[in-house]
């Protein structure tokens, strides 16, 4: 059962206590399983006109698409039951909701450019498009999608802000950065210029798993997304509008906007794939090279990896053979060979082939699979799209990559240096056998062969 066989959203919108009008808006279409939050700004109520055209756009555009999504299968990636692979691939279906965010901006920019008294208007736009067993976001700007998961809140968008940009430099503590004028300026929206960089991303969904689209008028009263877990477990309509009064609580300085969206029926669950899930998150953590992202980031790196069985004896790389991805045993065991000879067995949570993310060089070994194997594997190509677009995600892996690198030297060199040592090895053999007669000795010597 797929988690968009049954959808419940709960959706509410308020002016808030100081604003004289509202410039959010949202959409719901369950059957497209599209939802949307934007957070229109600029004067004359030109925001409440961006936002508009953005969610009106975003909407049309996949609604235009709607046969070519629903082509898209399972999880995007062969199927390791019946090897087929879908019409659609994820790659595309985010090209798909990137084509409709930039469509969105270009005629929100022309909006503007027509009229003086929208110059410069712009809106947020926080999107996730739900297909089978996958959600596909968009973000630009500050609102914000959260997920609830086994109880667990997490935010999985990263707000685009002057305050965000200067934690992640680090340059500043949390306690300057509060002295900074316009902080919590946004530095990307949708429609201030013709284009945008638009934040995609896949996740894997699960029946139970409950999402929160809000515009900052909520999130930014919150402490932390914990808060969030006794909100999201109620169901109907209460659910987002006790949020819009948790946030005219607090004050109400904004336009308040919260979309909830809960997968499967009521306490649905599906063990098998959930634990698969969490298997591939742990194995991956547990990395040197991932060990220090943190759990959006561990989200960017989970989209790329794709799942394969082998069977009993089959080659996984062959030695002497270029390849471009890295591999990691999610279960069941692998052989390494070079030549007829075993060097290791490898489990559940070792990896090899890491140098072929950044080089192309010939296999230095074959791996076969010692009876039913399951492998992740990531794609160099897909590693150096990471690099390119998320330099914090970027500058983590590359420095515990060069850990590991200096790791493997510091092993090469201490077993060279053992080898050298036992070369240079004084032979003793004749002074040990002292009392034995010379001719009865036989010591293969470097000087007698």
């Amino acid at each position: 059962m797929k988690p968009t066989d049954s959808i419940r959203f709960y959706a509410a919108t308020d002016v808030g206590r100081v604003r004289d009008h509202n410039e959010d808006n949202f959409l719901v279409d369950k059957k497209l399983a599209l939802f949307i939050v934007c957070d229109g700004m600029g004067g004359h109520a030109a925001g409440e006109v961006a936002s508009a055209i953005a969610v009106r756009t975003v909407h049309e555009e996949l609604k235009g698409s709607r046969d070519a999504l629903s082509t898209y299968v399972g999880g995007g990636a062969v199927s390791l039951e019946t090897d087929e692979s879908p019409t659609v691939t994820p790659r595309e279906v985010i090209a798909l909701l990137e084509h409709a965010v930039q469509s969105a901006c270009a005629k929100i920019h022309m909006e503007a450019q027509s009229d003086p008294a929208k110059r410069g208007m712009g809106t947020t736009l926080s999107a996730i498009l739900i297909l089978g067993h996958q959600g596909f976001i968009a973000h630009v700007g500050d609102s914000r999608i959260y997920l609830m998961r086994s109880g667990r809140v997490q935010q999985v968008t990263e707000d685009h802000t002057v305050f965000n940009e200067l934690i992640k430099r680090g340059k500043l503590s949390r306690e300057q950065i509060e002295k900074v004028a316009h902080k919590n300026a946004i530095t990307r929206a949708v429609g201030v210029y013709e284009r945008v960089e638009v934040d995609t991303l896949v996740i894997e969904v699960l029946p139970g798993d409950t999402f929160l689209l809000s515009s900052d008028g909520l999130a930014g009263y919150l402490q932390s997304a914990d808060e969030l877990r006794e909100y999201l477990t109620l169901e109907g309509d209460a659910s987002a509008k006790t949020l819009i009064k948790l946030a005219n609580e607090r004050g109400g300085k904004d336009n308040i906007t919260a979309v909830i969206v809960k997968l499967g029926d009521e306490g649905a669950e599906d063990d098998t794939r959930a634990k698969r899930l969490r298997l591939k998150r742990e194995v991956l953590a547990r990395m040197p090279m991932f060990a220090r992202l943190t759990e959006r980031e561990m989200l960017r790196v989970m989209q790329i990896v794709e799942a394969r069985t082998y069977a009993h004896d089959q080659c996984v790389i062959r030695e002497g053979d270029k390849g471009d991805e890295l591999f990691v045993v999610l279960s069941g065991q692998v052989r390494v060979m070079r030549g007829d000879a075993t060097l290791s067995t490898l489990g559940p949570g070792e990896n090899f082939g890491e140098m072929a993310l950044i080089r192309s060089v010939p296999r230095s070994a074959t791996v076969v699979a010692v009876g039913l194997a399951e492998l992740i594997t990531i794609r160099r190509s897909d590693f150096f799209e990471i690099l390119r677009k998320e330099h914090e995600i970027a500058v983590k892996m590359l420095w515990q990559f060069l850990g590991v690198l200096a790791e493997r030297l510091d092993t090469t060199s201490s077993e060279l240096r053992t080898a050298r040592e036992e070369l240079s090895a004084e032979d003793i053999t004749v002074d040990i056998f002292a009392d034995v007669d010379d001719d009865s000795i036989d010591v293969a010597s470097p000087e007698r062969g």
